[in-house]
């Protein structure tokens, strides 16, 4: 039987470029396929995936995680520690032959003890309305619906969790 494993990674390391990758295509494709019957530009992936370099999770005011299956790179979460002290859960993937298996969860709870060890005693994020399974598995971590905390352009809803 197969087993996850979570642990940091460098932001730029191939293994965070391809996970992130995987992730924005999904993200991207599943928004544009929903509101104009298309899937991502490969000009604009492209641009996006390089803009979005995941630099700021690096310790000490961050860190990425990558989950792996069976040995094999799964999914990821990442945080970032914002300056009025909260941090941010940002990244939460999981590929989705992995899916089912508890691995979201885990890199959940990863990253909520990488928060608490970066100093933060407040976690918060942000999604879309489409995003309905990651809704769902922040309400189950005790996540809690809040008004928005930022104005992010394709965010709908907000969460945020007490780490205590």
């Amino acid at each position: 039987m197969s087993t996850w494993t979570v642990a940091p990674e460098p932001y730029d390391s191939p293994v965070a470029a391809a996970l992130w990758r995987a992730y924005y295509t999904e993200v991207s494709d599943r928004y544009y396929l929903l509101h104009e019957g298309r899937r991502t530009d490969p000009d604009e992936l492209e641009r996006e995936i390089a803009a979005q370099t995941g630099a700021e999770l690096t310790p000490p005011r961050g860190q990425l995680l990558v989950g792996r299956y069976g040995g094999e790179p799964a999914g990821t979460a990442g945080v970032r520690l914002l300056p009025d002290g909260r941090a941010e859960l940002t990244r939460v993937f999981v590929r989705e032959e992995t899916r089912g298996r508890g691995g979201a969860a885990l890199l959940v709870r990863a990253a909520e003890d990488a928060a608490r060890a970066l100093g933060a005693t407040t976690l918060i994020l942000d999604t879309r309305a489409d995003l309905a399974e990651a809704r769902a598995l922040y309400a189950r971590l005790g996540y809690e619906e809040t008004p928005p905390h930022n104005a992010q352009l394709y965010a709908d809803h907000w969460f945020r969790k007490h780490l205590g």
